[in-house]
């Protein structure tokens, strides 16, 4: 069995996190998808971003960064800011079903990565941007980045504890989701574009995503007025008990997302009083005594070790350990389940990625992403150039 988007192709004209995180998914999933990158400035930066690197790998261009959001892919080296090598860009859209970019909202423009400066090459062309503030209004020339939009969209305001500093999310959230969402319209319009032959622009941005992601809290605040703020202990906003609580050597995460769970942790917890208690009869009882209910259930929970509370609720009540993201990769589980695969550079150097959470069957053995411009020659010579005119391009600079 093949994968899903294999005989897709996307020419994905990137750099950094979201718009390659957004590709890989559609990589990982069959595309062929050609990473376009010019070689006179230094190509994607990521590839070169520390401090970890493949070990035993030559070069500067081996960054596990990169290597994390990038596999599966081909590369193009392509001067786009020349017009010359503008034209080249178009003849290889004839034979694409996709560009995808992740450029600074003004940019797609200047350098023709728009639909209507692709239509006339292949009116089926599906161009998906994901910018930071979008490709119209004021902000269209503003560089956008993950943190920023977390600072100002409230996700500072909703995380950590009540009196600490505004807090960021751990990751890039906002950048990943991004990217998912430009890959998941890029193959809505690829679709659309195959049964009517009809392509178009696609768009996608940081601060919409992030927006749109705080979900119910902002329909909540739309039409009740409702001002988020932040609860305790990683707590939900209003499922009682659903956070944090104390053991004897640590932490463990209970989350009672259905009143079925509830009598259910009163009893494992040797408080079968509590289910009966009509202080905490319902979730709007026990939201109104959260911090009674957090004394009542830390000192029942420090009776016994985090681990003797896993093996008691699993399966009972939903739980979860705090872990560190290294203590989660040591999960026997993933090698069970062949959720860490293996990948080689060119030079054979290995190292080691989680696989993509998508599983569709087919052949999904992974490649590392090659060297900038490593795919060059084979992608024009397909797309009906000779090594004579591939030869003068490197002369003027275009590749």
């Amino acid at each position: 069995m093949g994968l899903p988007l294999e005989g897709v192709r996307v020419l994905a004209v990137e750099q950094y996190g979201a718009g390659p995180f957004g590709t890989q998914h559609l990589a990982d999933l069959g595309a062929e998808v050609i990473k376009v990158e010019n070689r006179h400035t230094g190509g994607d930066y990521a590839r070169a971003l520390g401090p970890y690197f493949v070990e035993g790998a030559k070069g500067d261009d081996n960054s596990l960064f990169f290597q994390s959001i990038n596999r599966n892919k081909k590369s193009l080296t392509l001067d786009l800011g020349q017009s010359e090598a503008q034209q080249i860009f178009r003849q290889l859209v004839v034979g694409a079903d996709a560009v995808a970019n992740n450029l600074r909202g003004d940019v797609p423009e200047k350098l023709g990565l728009t639909y209507d400066a692709l239509k006339s090459a292949n009116a089926a062309i599906v161009c998906a941007h994901c910018s930071g503030y979008g490709r119209e209004g004021p902000r269209r020339e503003w560089p956008g980045y993950d943190y920023l939009m977390q600072a100002e969209t409230g996700y500072f305001h909703l995380t950590g504890e009540p009196e600490a500093p505004p807090t960021r999310v751990g990751m890039s959230v906002v950048d990943f989701m991004a990217g998912t969402y430009m890959a998941l319209g890029l193959v809505a319009g690829v679709l659309s574009a195959r049964s009517t032959g009809q392509g178009r622009d696609i768009d996608v941005n940081l601060y919409d995503t992030a927006l749109y992601n705080l979900s119910y809290l902002n329909t909540w605040a739309l039409n009740s007025g409702y001002d988020p703020l932040r609860v305790p202990r990683s707590a939900h906003v209003s499922l009682v008990p659903c956070q944090l609580y104390r053991t004897s050597d640590g932490w463990i995460y209970v989350m009672c997302n259905k009143e079925k769970f509830w009598p259910e942790l009163c009893e494992a917890v040797g408080r079968p009083d509590l289910a009966r208690d009509p202080r905490f009869a319902t979730y709007a009882d026990r939201l109104d005594r959260r911090d009674e209910l957090t004394v009542i259930l830390d000192e029942a929970l420090s009776a016994r070790t985090s681990d003797a509370w896993l093996r008691e609720l699993r399966g009972r009540v939903p739980v979860a350990p705090i872990r560190t993201p290294r203590a989660a990769l040591q999960d026997s589980r993933l090698e069970a389940e062949e959720k860490i695969e293996t990948l080689a550079l060119d030079g054979s150097e290995e190292f080691r990625m989680l696989r993509s959470p998508i599983r569709a069957g087919g052949n999904d053995a992974s490649r590392a992403c090659p060297p900038m411009g490593h795919d060059t020659v084979e992608i024009l010579q397909d797309a009906g150039y000779s090594a004579e005119d591939i030869a003068g391009f490197r002369e003027r600079s275009l590749i």
